[in-house]
Protein backbone atom coordinates (compact mmCIF):
# COMPACT_ATOMS: atom_id res chain seq x y z
CA UNK A 1 0.00 0.00 0.00
CA UNK A 2 2.14 2.95 -1.19
CA UNK A 3 1.94 6.56 -0.02
CA UNK A 4 -0.79 6.60 2.64
CA UNK A 5 -3.16 9.56 2.42
CA UNK A 6 -1.88 12.21 4.89
CA UNK A 7 -5.16 12.80 6.71
CA UNK A 8 -4.83 15.49 9.43
CA UNK A 9 -4.99 13.85 12.86
CA UNK A 10 -4.11 10.39 11.54
CA UNK A 11 -0.97 8.44 12.43
CA UNK A 12 1.87 9.43 10.11
CA UNK A 13 5.10 8.34 11.81
CA UNK A 14 6.52 6.01 14.45
CA UNK A 15 9.83 5.93 16.25
CA UNK A 16 11.65 3.91 18.86
CA UNK A 17 13.52 5.31 21.85
CA UNK A 18 16.07 2.64 22.71
CA UNK A 19 18.87 2.07 25.20
CA UNK A 20 20.88 0.20 22.56
CA UNK A 21 20.50 1.50 19.04
CA UNK A 22 22.99 -0.97 17.58
CA UNK A 23 21.00 -3.91 18.93
CA UNK A 24 17.77 -2.31 17.72
CA UNK A 25 19.16 -1.86 14.22
CA UNK A 26 20.25 -5.48 14.03
CA UNK A 27 16.98 -6.78 15.45
CA UNK A 28 14.51 -4.78 13.37
CA UNK A 29 16.69 -4.87 10.30
CA UNK A 30 16.64 -8.66 10.33
CA UNK A 31 13.01 -8.98 11.43
CA UNK A 32 11.45 -6.47 9.04
CA UNK A 33 14.03 -6.13 6.26
CA UNK A 34 14.83 -2.53 7.13
CA UNK A 35 17.80 -0.53 5.93
CA UNK A 36 19.04 2.42 7.93
CA UNK A 37 20.19 5.96 7.32
CA UNK A 38 21.69 7.96 10.20
CA UNK A 39 21.08 11.70 10.19
CA UNK A 40 23.60 14.43 10.87
CA UNK A 41 24.66 14.23 14.54
CA UNK A 42 24.70 18.01 15.02
CA UNK A 43 21.36 18.63 13.32
CA UNK A 44 19.41 15.54 14.33
CA UNK A 45 21.23 14.04 17.29
CA UNK A 46 22.03 10.84 15.46
CA UNK A 47 18.37 10.05 14.69
CA UNK A 48 18.20 7.02 12.41
CA UNK A 49 15.59 6.58 9.69
CA UNK A 50 14.59 3.02 8.83
CA UNK A 51 13.58 2.37 5.24
CA UNK A 52 11.61 -0.49 3.75
CA UNK A 53 12.23 -1.00 0.03
CA UNK A 54 13.69 2.50 -0.04
CA UNK A 55 10.69 4.21 1.58
CA UNK A 56 10.75 5.80 5.08
CA UNK A 57 9.09 3.44 7.55
CA UNK A 58 10.18 4.41 11.08
CA UNK A 59 12.75 6.21 13.20
CA UNK A 60 15.17 5.04 15.90
CA UNK A 61 16.81 7.18 18.56
CA UNK A 62 19.41 6.34 21.20
CA UNK A 63 18.25 7.41 24.66
CA UNK A 64 20.48 9.93 26.40
CA UNK A 65 21.24 10.34 30.11
CA UNK A 66 18.09 12.42 30.70
CA UNK A 67 15.98 9.42 29.61
CA UNK A 68 17.82 6.82 31.69
CA UNK A 69 14.80 6.00 33.84
CA UNK A 70 12.36 5.70 30.96
CA UNK A 71 11.50 2.34 29.41
CA UNK A 72 12.36 1.69 25.80
CA UNK A 73 9.23 2.33 23.77
CA UNK A 74 7.66 2.84 20.38
CA UNK A 75 5.78 6.12 19.87
CA UNK A 76 3.04 7.03 17.41
CA UNK A 77 2.86 10.52 15.88
CA UNK A 78 -0.34 12.09 14.57
CA UNK A 79 -0.25 14.49 11.66
CA UNK A 80 -0.96 18.16 12.40
CA UNK A 81 -0.90 21.29 10.28
CA UNK A 82 0.28 23.38 13.27
CA UNK A 83 2.14 21.67 16.10
CA UNK A 84 2.14 24.80 18.30
CA UNK A 85 -1.63 25.19 17.98
CA UNK A 86 -2.06 21.51 18.72
CA UNK A 87 -0.04 21.95 21.92
CA UNK A 88 -2.40 24.73 23.00
CA UNK A 89 -5.41 22.52 22.25
CA UNK A 90 -3.88 19.64 24.22
CA UNK A 91 -3.50 21.82 27.31
CA UNK A 92 -7.01 23.24 26.89
CA UNK A 93 -8.57 19.76 26.76
CA UNK A 94 -6.96 18.18 29.79
CA UNK A 95 -3.74 16.84 28.29
CA UNK A 96 -0.11 17.54 29.12
CA UNK A 97 2.60 19.06 26.95
CA UNK A 98 5.66 16.89 27.59
CA UNK A 99 7.71 18.53 24.83
CA UNK A 100 6.55 21.78 23.19
CA UNK A 101 6.59 22.20 19.45
CA UNK A 102 10.18 22.16 18.22
CA UNK A 103 11.74 22.57 14.81
CA UNK A 104 13.46 19.63 13.15
CA UNK A 105 15.65 21.46 10.62
CA UNK A 106 14.27 21.19 7.09
CA UNK A 107 12.11 18.19 8.03
CA UNK A 108 9.15 19.62 9.98
CA UNK A 109 8.05 20.27 13.56
CA UNK A 110 7.33 17.80 16.34
CA UNK A 111 5.86 17.76 19.83
CA UNK A 112 5.09 15.15 22.50
CA UNK A 113 1.98 15.12 24.65
CA UNK A 114 0.21 13.17 27.33
CA UNK A 115 -3.49 12.61 26.73
CA UNK A 116 -5.99 12.73 29.64
CA UNK A 117 -5.99 8.94 29.91
CA UNK A 118 -2.24 8.99 30.60
CA UNK A 119 -0.91 7.81 27.23
CA UNK A 120 1.97 9.50 25.42
CA UNK A 121 1.27 10.65 21.85
CA UNK A 122 3.39 12.61 19.41
CA UNK A 123 2.44 15.18 16.78
CA UNK A 124 4.22 15.78 13.49
CA UNK A 125 3.87 18.88 11.32
CA UNK A 126 5.38 17.89 7.97
CA UNK A 127 8.02 19.85 6.16
CA UNK A 128 10.24 18.01 3.72
CA UNK A 129 9.57 14.81 5.63
CA UNK A 130 5.88 13.92 5.36
CA UNK A 131 6.10 10.77 7.49
CA UNK A 132 6.17 7.12 6.58
CA UNK A 133 5.51 6.47 2.92
CA UNK A 134 4.37 2.85 2.97
CA UNK A 135 1.89 1.14 5.31
CA UNK A 136 0.33 -2.27 5.89
CA UNK A 137 2.99 -4.03 3.81
CA UNK A 138 5.23 -6.62 5.48
CA UNK A 139 7.75 -4.83 7.66
CA UNK A 140 5.74 -1.60 8.00
CA UNK A 141 3.19 -0.16 10.42
CA UNK A 142 -0.25 -1.66 9.90
CA UNK A 143 -2.32 -0.29 12.79
CA UNK A 144 -2.15 2.03 15.81
CA UNK A 145 -4.19 1.36 18.94
CA UNK A 146 -4.69 3.29 22.17
CA UNK A 147 -5.40 1.18 25.24
CA UNK A 148 -7.14 3.76 27.43
CA UNK A 149 -8.12 3.37 31.06
CA UNK A 150 -10.43 6.40 30.69
CA UNK A 151 -12.01 5.44 27.39
CA UNK A 152 -14.73 8.07 26.99
CA UNK A 153 -12.41 10.93 27.95
CA UNK A 154 -9.78 9.66 25.53
CA UNK A 155 -12.24 9.46 22.63
CA UNK A 156 -13.40 13.04 23.25
CA UNK A 157 -9.82 14.26 23.50
CA UNK A 158 -8.81 12.91 20.08
CA UNK A 159 -12.02 14.23 18.56
CA UNK A 160 -11.51 17.70 20.03
CA UNK A 161 -7.73 18.08 19.68
CA UNK A 162 -6.92 16.14 16.51
CA UNK A 163 -10.28 16.42 14.74
CA UNK A 164 -10.97 12.70 14.67
CA UNK A 165 -14.09 11.64 12.80
CA UNK A 166 -14.87 8.50 14.79
CA UNK A 167 -17.05 5.46 14.53
CA UNK A 168 -18.01 3.11 17.35
CA UNK A 169 -16.97 -0.36 16.25
CA UNK A 170 -18.22 -2.06 19.43
CA UNK A 171 -20.00 -0.88 22.56
CA UNK A 172 -20.39 -4.25 24.29
CA UNK A 173 -19.64 -4.12 28.03
CA UNK A 174 -16.54 -6.28 27.65
CA UNK A 175 -15.31 -4.75 24.40
CA UNK A 176 -15.67 -1.03 23.73
CA UNK A 177 -13.78 0.15 20.67
CA UNK A 178 -13.82 3.36 18.60
CA UNK A 179 -11.97 3.94 15.35
CA UNK A 180 -10.64 6.94 13.47
CA UNK A 181 -12.57 6.56 10.24
CA UNK A 182 -14.69 3.53 9.48
CA UNK A 183 -14.44 0.12 7.91
CA UNK A 184 -11.46 -0.52 5.67
CA UNK A 185 -10.57 3.20 5.70
CA UNK A 186 -10.09 3.29 9.50
CA UNK A 187 -6.59 4.42 10.50
CA UNK A 188 -6.40 3.91 14.29
CA UNK A 189 -8.41 2.65 17.21
CA UNK A 190 -9.14 3.36 20.88
CA UNK A 191 -9.95 0.43 23.17
CA UNK A 192 -11.46 0.59 26.65
CA UNK A 193 -8.64 -0.88 28.75
CA UNK A 194 -10.15 -0.21 32.17
CA UNK A 195 -11.03 -3.86 32.65
CA UNK A 196 -7.67 -5.46 31.89
CA UNK A 197 -4.70 -3.12 32.32
CA UNK A 198 -3.04 -3.61 35.74
CA UNK A 199 -2.86 -0.62 38.06
CA UNK A 200 0.87 -0.20 37.43
CA UNK A 201 0.50 -0.16 33.63
CA UNK A 202 -0.59 3.23 32.26
CA UNK A 203 -2.73 3.85 29.20
CA UNK A 204 -0.55 3.55 26.13
CA UNK A 205 -0.41 3.42 22.36
CA UNK A 206 0.56 0.16 20.65
CA UNK A 207 2.01 -0.16 17.14
CA UNK A 208 1.17 -3.18 14.97
CA UNK A 209 3.61 -4.22 12.24
CA UNK A 210 2.50 -6.27 9.26
CA UNK A 211 4.30 -9.55 8.62
CA UNK A 212 3.75 -12.24 6.03
CA UNK A 213 3.69 -15.08 8.59
CA UNK A 214 3.17 -14.34 12.29
CA UNK A 215 4.54 -17.65 13.57
CA UNK A 216 7.64 -17.45 11.39
CA UNK A 217 8.21 -13.87 12.55
CA UNK A 218 7.90 -14.97 16.19
CA UNK A 219 10.49 -17.71 15.64
CA UNK A 220 12.88 -15.23 14.03
CA UNK A 221 12.33 -12.59 16.72
CA UNK A 222 12.76 -14.92 19.70
CA UNK A 223 15.94 -16.35 18.18
CA UNK A 224 17.29 -12.78 18.31
CA UNK A 225 16.33 -12.21 21.94
CA UNK A 226 12.71 -11.05 21.78
CA UNK A 227 10.06 -12.26 24.22
CA UNK A 228 6.49 -13.27 23.37
CA UNK A 229 4.12 -11.43 25.72
CA UNK A 230 0.79 -12.51 24.22
CA UNK A 231 -0.44 -14.81 21.47
CA UNK A 232 -0.19 -15.77 18.76
CA UNK A 233 -3.93 -15.76 18.21
CA UNK A 234 -6.19 -15.52 15.18
CA UNK A 235 -8.46 -12.51 14.72
CA UNK A 236 -10.80 -11.24 12.04
CA UNK A 237 -7.92 -9.13 10.73
CA UNK A 238 -5.04 -11.60 10.85
CA UNK A 239 -2.92 -13.62 13.26
CA UNK A 240 -1.66 -11.38 16.07
CA UNK A 241 1.07 -11.56 18.70
CA UNK A 242 2.61 -9.10 21.13
CA UNK A 243 6.38 -9.08 21.58
CA UNK A 244 9.07 -7.27 23.53
CA UNK A 245 12.28 -6.56 21.65
CA UNK A 246 15.68 -7.42 23.21
CA UNK A 247 15.70 -4.22 25.33
CA UNK A 248 12.04 -4.42 26.35
CA UNK A 249 10.17 -2.16 23.88
CA UNK A 250 6.79 -3.72 23.11
CA UNK A 251 5.10 -4.00 19.73
CA UNK A 252 2.59 -6.20 17.96
CA UNK A 253 2.79 -8.12 14.71
CA UNK A 254 -0.12 -9.13 12.51
CA UNK A 255 -0.19 -11.30 9.44
CA UNK A 256 -0.70 -9.46 6.18
CA UNK A 257 -3.79 -11.50 5.39
CA UNK A 258 -6.71 -12.57 7.55
CA UNK A 259 -6.99 -16.30 8.30
CA UNK A 260 -9.01 -18.35 5.84
CA UNK A 261 -12.05 -20.44 6.68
Amino acid sequence: MPSPVPTPGAPCWIDLMTADIDTARRFYGELFGWEFEAGDQEKYGGYVVARKDGQPAAGLMQKDDTMAGMPDMWSTYLRTVDAAATAEAVAAHGGQVHMPSMDVPEQGRMAMFGDPSGAVIGAWQPGEMVGYEVVAEPGTAAWHELHAKDYETAVRFYQDVFGWDTEVMSDAPGFRYTTLGSGMSAQAGIMDASGYLPAEVPSHWQVYFAVEDTDAAINKATAMGATVLDGPADSDFGRVAMLADPTGATFKIISSQAPQG
